[in-house]
Parts: C-alpha cells; structure tokens; sequence
C-alpha cells in the first residue's frame, strides 16, 4: 500500500523535518507500506485558491496525482494557535476527491499541548472529507526536549512503540478500505 506522508509546516526554523526525519523510516520498515514524502515547505501552492471549476496547474496537477495514488496519510503537524497550519489547511483543500474513503492518521508535536489540538481539528476536516481518521497516534509534548542532536527520539521505544501502534492501525484502515474502493467504488 502507497502512504503519503505530509509534513504540514512550512514555518521558517520549522521543526518537522526533524519529527518527519524520525517517523519515516519507521514508516518504511514496517512492511506495508511504500512512503511519499509530501513537504509542505518544498511545495508552490497557489496564494489564492483556484475555483473548483478551474484546471489545475501541472503542478497542481502532479500534487493531486500523488495524493490520489495514496491508500492512506500520515500527517506530521505542529500546534500553531491551538489549531494546525493554514497552509495545510489549503494543502487539504486544493483536493477533495483524492481523500475520499481513505485513512488518515497524525503524529503531532509542539509545546505543552502536543499538537493534540491540532489533530482534534483536522479529524473535523478529514471526515468532512471522507477520510477515516485512526484513532491512536503520536504525540510529542515539549517536543524540542525529545529529540537529541541528530534528531533522534529520546524516548525511542515508547514513541517507536506509539507509531507501531499507529501504523498497524493504518494499514488494516487502508487494506480495508482500498478494498472497499476496488469492490463497490465509493460514490458521495
């Protein structure tokens, strides 16, 4: 199964890639899974988002091709102002098709709260979507004083245990429901 893995900062000293830098070989060496690294911070998303109605860019064209080839999603997402980034926001929003009857799971990071905020909003999202959210996840609280020089997880094998956890929830979700797809298409 094909996971795409978005990390949604694109904030300047961003600490994702050193969350994302930690997740994504867990990700690979699970056995399911072939990972797409989607990069906010790489990405030229549009500053005004395009009409539904409106053809897309080839850029625009090659993101959704890449977030419609997923069977699932991890999303790696900071807590800014109790809530989660506005450009993912518009990450999410420039697809709507390429989500339906798909998993999505989070692995969050940020101060006191632990990005959990974060998450609760965009589980509203993703089902507004048609996603199904995965109930458990990863969650870094003070998440600058978990990860060493290098970026290793301090507590390596209870957050290692956290996103097995995780991952193996995703991949019943996304078995299932690309399953599901194959057999009866999903059509709302």
């Amino acid at each position: 199964m094909r996971i795409a893995v978005i990390v949604g900062s694109n904030r300047e000293g961003r600490f994702g890639p050193t969350v994302s830098d930690w997740f994504v070989p867990l990700a690979e060496q699970h056995g399911d899974f072939e990972v797409d690294v989607i990069d906010l911070a790489g990405l030229e998303l549009p500053v005004v988002q395009p009409g539904w109605r409106t053809a897309r860019t080839p850029a625009l064209n090659e993101l959704a091709a890449r977030v419609g080839a997923a069977d699932g999603f991890v999303v790696i997402t900071p807590e800014y102002n109790h809530s989660f980034p506005g450009h993912l926001k518009l990450f999410i929003d420039l697809h709507r098709d390429e989500w339906k009857a798909k998993a999505v799971a989070f692995v969050s990071y940020g101060g006191v709260g632990g990005g959990l905020r974060s998450v609760e909003h965009l589980r509203q999202v993703f089902g507004e979507l048609h996603c199904a959210p995965i109930r458990d996840g990863v969650s870094f609280h003070g998440a600058w004083e978990h990860f060493g020089e290098g970026g290793p997880a301090h507590d390596a094998q209870g957050a290692a245990g956290a996103a097995k956890t995780m991952l193996d929830q995703l991949a019943w979700w996304s078995q299932t429901l690309r399953d599901g797809r194959t057999s009866r298409p999903y059509s709302v």
